[in-house]
Protein backbone atom coordinates (compact mmCIF):
# COMPACT_ATOMS: atom_id res chain seq x y z
CA UNK A 1 0.00 0.00 0.00
CA UNK A 2 1.68 3.13 -0.91
CA UNK A 3 1.73 6.33 1.18
CA UNK A 4 -1.43 8.39 -0.43
CA UNK A 5 -3.44 5.17 0.05
CA UNK A 6 -2.80 4.62 3.55
CA UNK A 7 -3.33 8.57 4.61
CA UNK A 8 -6.82 8.31 2.35
CA UNK A 9 -7.82 5.23 4.21
CA UNK A 10 -6.76 6.18 7.81
CA UNK A 11 -8.66 9.16 6.68
CA UNK A 12 -11.88 6.96 5.99
CA UNK A 13 -11.60 5.08 8.96
CA UNK A 14 -11.54 8.69 11.09
CA UNK A 15 -14.75 9.63 8.97
CA UNK A 16 -16.45 6.48 9.69
CA UNK A 17 -15.28 6.71 13.72
CA UNK A 18 -16.56 9.68 13.66
CA UNK A 19 -20.17 9.50 11.98
CA UNK A 20 -19.86 6.28 13.91
CA UNK A 21 -19.79 8.04 17.77
CA UNK A 22 -22.16 11.23 16.42
CA UNK A 23 -25.28 8.41 15.83
CA UNK A 24 -24.63 6.68 19.10
CA UNK A 25 -25.15 9.60 20.60
CA UNK A 26 -27.52 11.52 18.30
CA UNK A 27 -28.86 8.80 16.05
CA UNK A 28 -28.33 8.70 11.95
CA UNK A 29 -30.84 11.47 11.09
CA UNK A 30 -29.29 13.73 13.76
CA UNK A 31 -25.60 13.67 12.01
CA UNK A 32 -24.67 16.08 9.98
CA UNK A 33 -22.01 15.75 6.96
CA UNK A 34 -20.31 19.38 8.82
CA UNK A 35 -20.19 17.59 12.48
CA UNK A 36 -18.91 14.55 10.68
CA UNK A 37 -15.49 16.70 9.11
CA UNK A 38 -15.47 18.76 12.32
CA UNK A 39 -15.12 15.39 14.54
CA UNK A 40 -12.96 14.33 12.43
CA UNK A 41 -10.55 17.54 12.16
CA UNK A 42 -11.40 18.09 8.40
CA UNK A 43 -13.38 20.00 6.21
CA UNK A 44 -16.90 19.14 5.28
CA UNK A 45 -16.33 19.20 1.56
CA UNK A 46 -13.47 16.42 2.33
CA UNK A 47 -16.05 14.20 4.20
CA UNK A 48 -18.21 14.45 0.76
CA UNK A 49 -15.56 14.30 -1.21
CA UNK A 50 -14.72 10.74 0.08
CA UNK A 51 -18.34 9.39 0.55
CA UNK A 52 -20.23 11.94 -2.05
CA UNK A 53 -23.35 11.95 0.38
CA UNK A 54 -24.52 11.30 3.31
CA UNK A 55 -26.32 7.90 2.07
CA UNK A 56 -22.53 6.75 0.88
CA UNK A 57 -21.47 7.29 4.35
CA UNK A 58 -24.27 5.77 5.63
CA UNK A 59 -23.15 2.65 3.41
CA UNK A 60 -19.66 2.87 4.73
CA UNK A 61 -20.01 2.53 8.07
CA UNK A 62 -23.08 -0.36 7.51
CA UNK A 63 -20.10 -1.99 5.55
CA UNK A 64 -17.43 -1.03 8.56
CA UNK A 65 -19.64 -2.78 11.43
CA UNK A 66 -20.69 -5.46 9.19
CA UNK A 67 -17.34 -6.45 8.54
CA UNK A 68 -16.75 -6.32 12.50
CA UNK A 69 -19.45 -8.81 13.15
CA UNK A 70 -18.62 -11.64 10.10
CA UNK A 71 -15.43 -11.40 11.45
CA UNK A 72 -16.18 -12.18 14.86
CA UNK A 73 -18.66 -15.07 13.49
CA UNK A 74 -16.24 -16.42 11.09
CA UNK A 75 -13.85 -17.05 14.34
CA UNK A 76 -16.80 -18.45 16.44
CA UNK A 77 -17.60 -20.95 13.71
CA UNK A 78 -13.96 -22.06 13.17
CA UNK A 79 -13.06 -22.65 16.74
CA UNK A 80 -15.88 -25.33 16.48
CA UNK A 81 -14.88 -27.20 13.46
CA UNK A 82 -17.11 -29.46 11.98
CA UNK A 83 -19.97 -29.71 15.30
CA UNK A 84 -22.62 -27.60 13.41
CA UNK A 85 -24.48 -27.66 16.87
CA UNK A 86 -21.41 -25.94 18.60
CA UNK A 87 -20.39 -23.89 16.05
CA UNK A 88 -23.64 -22.59 14.67
CA UNK A 89 -24.77 -22.32 18.55
CA UNK A 90 -21.53 -19.90 19.31
CA UNK A 91 -22.03 -17.84 16.01
CA UNK A 92 -25.28 -16.82 16.55
CA UNK A 93 -25.10 -16.89 20.05
CA UNK A 94 -22.53 -14.38 19.58
CA UNK A 95 -23.75 -12.55 17.11
CA UNK A 96 -27.48 -11.71 18.79
CA UNK A 97 -25.56 -10.91 22.13
CA UNK A 98 -23.37 -8.42 20.26
CA UNK A 99 -25.98 -6.96 18.59
CA UNK A 100 -28.12 -6.68 22.27
CA UNK A 101 -25.47 -4.53 23.29
CA UNK A 102 -24.18 -2.39 20.45
CA UNK A 103 -24.53 1.15 20.57
CA UNK A 104 -24.26 1.72 17.30
CA UNK A 105 -27.37 -1.17 16.23
CA UNK A 106 -29.25 0.20 19.56
CA UNK A 107 -29.34 3.97 17.92
CA UNK A 108 -29.98 2.91 14.75
CA UNK A 109 -33.08 0.82 16.15
CA UNK A 110 -33.78 3.30 18.40
CA UNK A 111 -33.70 6.30 15.91
CA UNK A 112 -35.55 4.48 13.22
CA UNK A 113 -38.67 4.25 14.81
CA UNK A 114 -40.86 6.77 13.53
CA UNK A 115 -38.17 8.49 11.50
CA UNK A 116 -36.48 7.91 8.00
CA UNK A 117 -33.46 7.04 9.35
CA UNK A 118 -31.21 5.48 6.62
CA UNK A 119 -29.10 2.98 7.97
CA UNK A 120 -32.36 0.69 9.17
CA UNK A 121 -32.21 -0.09 5.24
CA UNK A 122 -28.95 -2.16 5.68
CA UNK A 123 -30.15 -4.28 8.20
CA UNK A 124 -33.59 -4.58 6.97
CA UNK A 125 -34.29 -4.13 2.72
CA UNK A 126 -30.95 -2.92 1.41
CA UNK A 127 -29.36 -5.94 3.50
CA UNK A 128 -27.53 -7.65 0.35
CA UNK A 129 -23.95 -6.44 2.14
CA UNK A 130 -24.93 -8.12 4.72
CA UNK A 131 -26.74 -10.90 3.50
CA UNK A 132 -23.59 -11.68 1.25
CA UNK A 133 -21.03 -11.68 4.11
CA UNK A 134 -22.63 -13.46 6.52
CA UNK A 135 -23.84 -16.56 3.84
CA UNK A 136 -20.12 -16.43 2.64
CA UNK A 137 -18.45 -17.20 5.85
CA UNK A 138 -21.03 -20.03 6.46
CA UNK A 139 -20.13 -21.47 3.47
CA UNK A 140 -16.90 -20.96 3.87
CA UNK A 141 -16.77 -22.99 6.83
CA UNK A 142 -19.19 -25.24 5.49
CA UNK A 143 -17.01 -26.09 2.73
CA UNK A 144 -13.91 -26.45 5.20
CA UNK A 145 -15.61 -28.45 7.66
CA UNK A 146 -18.62 -30.42 6.10
CA UNK A 147 -17.19 -30.81 2.80
CA UNK A 148 -19.76 -33.63 1.66
CA UNK A 149 -22.73 -31.11 2.44
CA UNK A 150 -24.15 -30.26 -0.83
CA UNK A 151 -23.03 -26.53 -1.42
CA UNK A 152 -27.25 -25.65 -2.60
CA UNK A 153 -28.01 -26.99 0.92
CA UNK A 154 -25.58 -24.80 2.62
CA UNK A 155 -26.37 -21.84 0.53
CA UNK A 156 -30.05 -21.91 1.53
CA UNK A 157 -29.09 -22.64 5.40
CA UNK A 158 -27.12 -20.11 5.72
CA UNK A 159 -29.22 -17.15 4.30
CA UNK A 160 -32.39 -18.33 5.87
CA UNK A 161 -30.23 -18.44 9.37
CA UNK A 162 -28.81 -15.15 8.33
CA UNK A 163 -31.98 -13.60 7.68
CA UNK A 164 -33.18 -15.13 11.06
CA UNK A 165 -30.92 -13.66 12.81
CA UNK A 166 -31.41 -10.64 11.12
CA UNK A 167 -34.83 -10.71 12.19
CA UNK A 168 -34.27 -11.20 15.68
CA UNK A 169 -31.52 -8.31 16.06
CA UNK A 170 -34.29 -5.99 14.43
CA UNK A 171 -37.17 -7.42 16.46
CA UNK A 172 -36.26 -9.61 19.63
CA UNK A 173 -39.26 -11.88 20.66
CA UNK A 174 -37.11 -13.13 23.52
CA UNK A 175 -33.62 -13.55 25.50
CA UNK A 176 -30.57 -13.44 22.91
CA UNK A 177 -29.52 -16.61 24.78
CA UNK A 178 -32.83 -18.22 24.48
CA UNK A 179 -33.35 -17.03 20.95
CA UNK A 180 -29.57 -18.41 19.85
CA UNK A 181 -30.51 -21.98 21.34
CA UNK A 182 -33.93 -21.99 19.13
CA UNK A 183 -32.11 -21.08 15.90
CA UNK A 184 -29.28 -23.11 16.24
CA UNK A 185 -31.86 -26.02 16.87
CA UNK A 186 -33.10 -24.60 13.07
CA UNK A 187 -29.60 -24.75 11.66
CA UNK A 188 -29.15 -28.20 12.97
CA UNK A 189 -31.94 -29.32 11.27
CA UNK A 190 -31.54 -27.52 8.04
CA UNK A 191 -27.72 -28.97 7.92
CA UNK A 192 -27.86 -32.54 9.29
CA UNK A 193 -28.89 -35.03 5.97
Amino acid sequence: MTYRETNRERLRDALVAAARDLTIGNGWDGVRMADVARAAGVSRQTVYNEFGDKSGLAEALAAREIDAFVADVRGALHRHGPDIRAAGRAAIGHTLLEAAGNPLIKAILTSARGSADELLPFLTTRSELLLAAATAVIGDWAGTHLPDHDPRVVAVAAESIVRLVVSHIVQPSQAPDRTADDLTDVLVRLLTP
